[in-house]
């Protein structure tokens, strides 16, 4: 059996858990001459709105300026942590839930390989929704290769 990959799935969420993720797709990446397609969601959930009466009002900011803050912290992310040619490197930003978003991408784009860190920002988000991890695993239309935070850095050889 042959492996060729074109298309490497990164997803984030921008923390420093997600980074360990990222040199093993870079390198899958670099090693294949495939795509690094990189993606980040908004998720949906942190939209609420406080149940103020009539004039309820958001508590924070909309999903069209969260998905532009988002943009640009993306673009910041890239620039200081993608060592590939930028004609490699394809990014995304997308609204909804992550692990509903990152399959339905993975799909879409028809991608070959998902490469994701196995915590993210925060432990009571595991205990309160659910691994997003562990969802994309199981649902993934590829094979998805999980990252835990290393207890030795990965060295490229």
């Amino acid at each position: 059996m042959h492996i060729n990959l074109k298309k490497v799935l990164y997803p984030t969420d921008f923390s420093e858990f997600s980074l360990h993720a990222l040199k093993y797709a870079q390198t899958f990446a670099e090693s294949f001459k495939a795509e690094l397609h990189v993606l980040h969601v908004v998720d949906e959930a942190a939209l609420y709105w406080m149940a103020m009466g009539p004039n309820s009002l958001p508590v924070g900011p909309g999903a069209e300026e969260l998905q532009e803050i988002a943009k640009k912290e993306m673009g910041e992310f890239v620039a200081e942590h993608v060592k590939l040619p930028s004609e490699k490197v394809v990014t995304e930003v997308k609204l909804g839930r992550p692990f509903s978003e990152i399959i339905r991408y993975a799909r879409d784009e028809s991608m070959d390989l998902i490469v994701v860190c196995t915590h993210g920002r925060s432990g009571i988000e595991h205990a309160l929704l659910g691994s997003v991890t562990e969802k994309v695993v199981r649902k993934s239309p590829c094979p998805v290769l999980t990252v835990r935070h290393p207890e030795h850095d990965f060295v490229m050889p």
